[in-house]
């Protein structure tokens, strides 16, 4: 704990940066029941590495557990345990990846701005699939690959998941997003990219989580197309800053 105040007493004004972006976050995923990872890994990257992937993460788990909860009767189980299932086996590819392959900050570095560029590519691209059990769990692979390494898993079950009704789509990837954060974070650990400190990031920008969580029924309303692409703007160039830092 110690470190980490320690940490954002030296740089405050990343300190407040942070708590804004989390907020936001925060805003976007209790509005649209998606959007936490990619509205706040790829900022937080940007101005201070230390805070992703697993203070993202677990903040991530926070908003997805609250979310699934609140909607738990609409929740379809047999679709979230599949997708969960598929998340499981992406976390522990990405464990590989990280623990045998990006041995530095500036090889994770370029490996997430790539990623990252996949989200917002994805995301834009409007690519649909035919909405069954083996794309579901094949989507969910890629997104716990993706979770794990960058924090922003969203992107590939969207795809899967846009032309199902909002009511059971929102809780039902809320509950996948929920295990599947856990298997990320555990496949972090495993690969030695964990540690308390993060812990203790996450909880110094909680605060950000939960204005967020209230302010969300008077701002999302507000949540239309323009945010939505000024926001896949953003992370696009967070993602592009990124690979360009990985490969300096």
């Amino acid at each position: 704990m110690h470190d980490a105040l320690a940490h954002f007493a030296a740089h405050p004004w990343l300190a407040a940066i942070a708590l804004v972006v989390v907020f936001a976050g925060a805003v976007v995923q209790f509005s649209l029941g998606m959007g936490f990872g990619l509205t706040v890994a790829p900022v937080l990257a940007v101005i201070d590495p230390v805070l992703v992937p697993v203070p993202t993460l677990l903040m991530s788990l926070a908003v997805s557990a609250l979310g699934a909860f609140r909607e738990r009767g609409a929740i379809v189980w047999p679709e979230a345990l599949t997708a969960a299932g598929g998340r499981l086996t992406g976390a522990l590819i990405a464990a590989v990846i990280l623990g045998g392959l990006v041995a530095s900050r500036d090889g994770f570095s370029l490996v997430f701005g790539s990623l990252i560029l996949v989200a917002v590519v994805l995301s834009v691209a409007g690519l649909k699939l035919a909405f069954t059990r083996t794309n579901i769990y094949g989507m969910g692979v890629v997104s716990g690959i993706m979770a794990t390494i960058t924090s922003v898993g969203a992107p590939p079950l969207a795809i899967v998941y846009q032309g199902q009704p909002a009511r059971q789509a929102r809780p039902t990837l809320a509950a996948t997003f929920t295990f599947g954060t856990i298997f990320s974070v555990s496949g972090l650990i495993l690969s030695g990219w964990a540690g308390w400190s993060d812990v203790w990031f996450a909880l110094l920008l909680a605060p950000g989580t939960v204005a967020g969580y209230y302010a969300a029924r008077a701002l999302g309303p507000a949540m239309d197309a323009r945010y939505r692409a000024f926001l896949l703007a953003i992370s696009g160039m967070a993602g592009v800053v990124l690979v360009l830092r990985g490969l300096t």
